[in-house]
């Protein structure tokens, strides 16, 4: 009797009189396409404008007129320090400035008379019919109408100067917001006295749009302006650059922001330039301080080669991916890594269009062994 060999099932191989099963793997081709290359860097964020409320004038304060946190509009009272000594210092200015105008107004009224004397004793005394005596007088008493309407003049302005700045510091009284703006913690309590010399009292900030400073590598920075050479090309794409904001959760901002300014100079001690730039926040949700991490296109890789993160697996170091051939064996082959983008990775080198990687079950396959291979699944790539 003949002995009759069974086929091989395609996915398994003989051992001996066993037969063993091919792994199951989950296999793409290399995908080709133009994709964004983002650049991400930490950020602060800052109000657009940060005023500084600080006392100008000596006194205790009576009252705070706003709640902290909220928004205040410009001119707003603040604080309300004692007026009533402001308010005196003015008062007696204005009580000087009016005896000064009131002197001045008799000294004109004497002048008036003496000056008539004068012309009323010259003919007189010319024909003897008055003493030169009486002339002299005259003249000597016009000279000093006129002299105490000089003094009464000086002493005007000089009143007129005490009373603009007793109403200036009355007006200084009132700490009002200098901005429009979300006014920030009270750093003294009614009842403080405070002077030029006490620190802030509070802050103001505009909050709408917020700034958000971050800081670019010195070589980054070179590269970006090298390939916008004149001063309108770099202002074009300048404008083009669409900013996202990463949060301190993780979550992405869902306002995007603008490019803002760059610093006129390369910090020495860490090589690299601040930027910043603009975001709306309408309801207040970003505040000075806060931490975020600041994205942007910066270029577009044309034709890149993009495999699943998964499919990649780094050793010492290095970068690697399990290709099938024809025959559905593995070989494991270095490659060089670019950008991620999602959850893919861009590569360098080491792989062609059309390469078939291991994208799920990897651990499995080493150089040389022939695997079952199954389409890769959306699904595996999220999770």
């Amino acid at each position: 009797m003949g002995l009759i060999i069974g086929a091989v099932h395609p996915y398994k191989h003989a051992l001996g009189s066993q037969t063993v099963a091919l792994p199951d793997v989950q296999v793409l081709q290399v995908q080709q396409e133009d994709v964004p290359i983002y650049g991400e860097w930490i950020g602060t964020l800052d109000g657009l404008v940060n005023a500084d409320v600080r006392a100008q004038v000596t006194g205790y304060l009576l009252k705070q007129g706003y709640q902290e946190g909220r928004f205040v509009k410009q001119g707003q009272l603040l604080f309300q320090i004692d007026p009533r000594p402001f308010q005196a210092a003015l008062d007696q200015a204005q009580g000087q400035l009016a005896q000064a105008k009131a002197m001045l107004a008799n000294a004109q009224a004497v002048q008036r008379r003496t000056e008539l004397d004068v012309e009323r004793y010259a003919p007189l005394a010319k024909e003897q019919a008055a003493s030169q005596q009486d002339l002299d007088n005259a003249v000597q008493n016009n000279l000093a109408a006129l002299a105490t309407i000089e003094t009464a003049k000086a002493q005007i302005k000089t009143y007129e100067a005490s009373v603009e700045t007793a109403k200036i510091n009355l007006g200084f009284t009132r700490l009002v917001a200098p901005i429009d703006g979300v006014a920030g913690q009270a750093q003294l309590q009614v009842g403080a006295l405070v002077s030029p010399g006490s620190g802030v009292v509070t802050s103001v900030s505009t909050l709408d749009p917020i700034k958000a400073y971050f800081t670019v590598s010195e070589p980054q920075y070179l590269e970006w302006r090298k390939r916008f050479p004149t001063e309108i090309s770099r202002w074009e794409a300048d404008k083009k650059l669409h900013l996202q904001l990463i949060l301190a959760d993780g979550s992405t901002y869902p306002r995007e922001g603008t490019f803002y300014f760059s610093d006129r100079q390369i910090n020495e001690t860490t090589g690299a330039i601040r930027l910043a730039g603009l975001f709306p926040n309408p309801n207040n949700i970003l505040k000075p301080g806060g931490y975020a991490k600041v994205r942007a296109v910066i270029r577009t890789e044309e034709r890149a080669l993009l495999v699943p993160q998964r499919a990649v697996s780094e050793l010492q170091g290095g970068y690697q991916v399990a290709v099938l051939d024809a025959d559905n064996k593995v070989t494991i082959r270095p490659v060089t890594v670019g950008p991620q983008i999602d959850r893919r990775w861009v590569i360098a080198s080491g792989l062609n269009p059309g390469d078939r990687v291991v994208a799920e079950g990897v651990q499995k396959v080493r150089t040389g062994v022939r695997v079952n291979p199954k389409p890769f699944t959306t699904e595996a790539m999220s999770r």
